[in-house]
């Protein structure tokens, strides 16, 4: 599933470093803490991998 903006990209790749054991749980913040218990590594994998060329910064909530 690929990530919807750049935030959601970023979050994802932090929650992969910390799945990974790269970087401590406690140091993660945001939808990244959440995104860690609830995705696997491939879910992460596939969403940190994404393109940011053309993405938004944040995608709005309608």
């Amino acid at each position: 599933m690929p990530a919807k903006s750049k935030a959601q990209q970023k979050a994802a790749g932090a929650a992969l470093s910390a799945k990974r054991g790269e970087t401590k749980k406690s140091e993660l913040k945001g939808a990244s803490k959440g995104m860690v218990e609830s995705m696997t590594e491939k879910e992460l994998e596939d969403m940190a991998a994404t393109k940011r060329k053309g993405k938004p910064e944040h995608v709005s909530k309608k």
